[in-house]
């Protein structure tokens, strides 16, 4: 058990970790897909429950 987590913790070390201003890039990034998906799909259910109101 020791043994795997001193690995871990080797490997931890290694990773790249980004900085506070591409952690922020990439939030802002994942938000707006987010955003913009939920905007998609909002239209594409309101389109489809307006197509079956009208049948």
């Amino acid at each position: 058990m020791f043994k795997f987590l001193k690995n871990v913790s080797r490997e931890m070390k290694k990773v790249s970790w980004p900085t506070g201003k591409e952690l922020r890039s990439y939030t802002v990034i994942v938000l707006t897909t987010v955003v913009l998906i939920a905007i998609f799909f909002f239209i594409v259910d309101f389109g489809i429950s307006q197509l079956l109101e009208l049948l």
